[in-house]
């Protein structure tokens, strides 16, 4: 079977988080998007907890279902501790396959944090630590470090992070078996590091609302099942997991260096010939995922490993409408085109990756499937997103010769 996860997400209990973030809002979304299976995200909160056991309903297998759609169960958490002399911030993933191995995890999260005062909340335990009270507890869960090169709050951190798996998870590493690359990165950016040849890399949103849902997401072709999906990315298993949905990565709030502040945006090598530092304030850039890949990487840019897990990039549908027909991303207008091209195609995920092309003209206009083959062929121009800053993305209006270079879809 062939599907749709979104594996990391937020609740309306965590802070800065739509209220619409409900059991119903998230199962609509993922109808809408044509995703199938979705984290619960904050399962450690007890009001959100108390709401995902009255209306998910067992559907074997270690995976639960509301109105057609099916969760695993998540939690992104946020470890904060001192190691080696340094503060470390480290957000990570767990997944586990029952409400009764929550209890236990829960039990043993509350001696290090407050979990009632977030959604995804903020504990006082070493991630190596963390990783072996969880195991012992519940052997069949595991543990993905979220977003692993944001500059605050992840494993390779610019700020508080560390230059390696083992650093950061020490004794336990081996359990650490996959990664999310997070909005600011793609694979061929941590295809530079040899050290995660063994990881499998995973895409997801961490949507804080539910039209941020499935801005990336992975394509399995497997049973619905929580052990399916451990072993798949256990074994990095190109055969049931088929690829990996991305942002462009300049598109992530993090890819440049910069300082918000002062609206300035630098890429790696201007910041460090300015010494890392805001040319107009004078203090310290905050440096990007692209900075930080290159201090680590051990390889050129463009090397593919042999077991690679295929990608493809994507841009929200409503983005190219709008683009395209120049009406705002709420006027009713894209409105329109958008809800009446994802009833017919039967999701936002079939019209910008599956639906041919003539299809889209036939239920829009020519202007929207022109938009949409451009994206899949890579011919968007993006502003890269810094220091908390999105970047934009536009649909490149120069019709450049087409090369392989530029293609969407890497197959190898």
């Amino acid at each position: 079977m062939k599907f749709i996860a979104d594996l990391h997400i937020h609740s309306k209990y965590s802070r800065a988080t739509s209220g619409n973030m409900t059991v119903e809002g998230i199962t609509k979304a993922a109808k809408i998007k044509g995703i199938k299976l979705v984290g619960t995200s904050d399962f450690t909160h007890p009001l959100w907890l108390k709401e995902l056991k009255s209306k998910l309903v067992e559907a074997g297998n270690g995976i639960y279902k509301y109105d057609d759609v099916y969760f695993i169960l998540e939690v992104e958490v946020s470890n904060v501790y001192t190691k080696n002399g340094r503060l470390r911030k480290i957000h990570n993933i767990i997944y586990t396959p029952s409400f009764k191995d929550i209890e236990k995890i829960n039990k043993y999260l509350s001696r290090f944090g407050n979990l009632e005062a977030d959604g995804r909340p903020t504990l006082g335990l070493d991630s190596e630590s963390m990783v072996e009270g969880i195991l012992s507890l519940s052997p069949d869960s595991f543990i993905v470090p979220a977003h692993i090169w944001t500059p605050w709050f992840s494993l390779f951190g610019s700020n508080s992070g560390f230059d390696s798996i083992e650093e950061c998870y020490g004794k336990y590493s081996e359990e650490i078996f996959a990664a999310e690359t997070g909005l600011s990165s793609d694979p061929p950016m941590n295809w530079r590091l040899s050290s995660l040849d063994r990881i499998t890399l995973v895409s997801n949103s961490d949507a804080h609302s539910p039209k941020k849902l499935g801005r990336e997401a992975n394509v399995f072709d497997a049973p619905l099942s929580f052990y399916e999906i451990k072993d798949i990315l256990k074994t990095k298993d190109r055969k049931r997991f088929l690829y990996t949905i991305e942002f462009f990565p300049e598109e992530g709030k993090y890819h440049y260096d910069g300082h918000r502040k002062c609206v300035v945006r630098l890429s790696p090598k201007e910041a460090i010939l300015n010494n890392n530092i805001c040319p107009v304030c004078g203090k310290g850039l905050t440096l990007g995922v692209l900075h930080r890949v290159e201090e680590l990487a051990d390889r050129e840019e463009g090397f593919i490993p042999p077991n690679a897990i295929p990608y493809k990039h994507a841009v929200p549908l409503e983005e190219i409408i709008s683009e395209v027909t120049g009406y705002g991303k709420e006027s009713m207008m894209v409105k329109k085109i958008y809800e009446h091209l994802t009833n017919v195609f039967e999701g936002e995920f079939n019209v910008l990756l599956e639906v041919p092309i003539k299809d889209i003209e036939r239920e829009s206009d020519e202007r929207v499937a022109k938009g949409v083959e451009k994206m899949r062929k890579g011919k968007v121009h993006v502003e890269p997103g810094y220091d908390g800053v999105f970047g934009v993305v536009r649909i490149s209006k120069d019709e450049e010769p087409e090369t392989e270079e530029k293609g969407q879809l890497s197959l190898f």
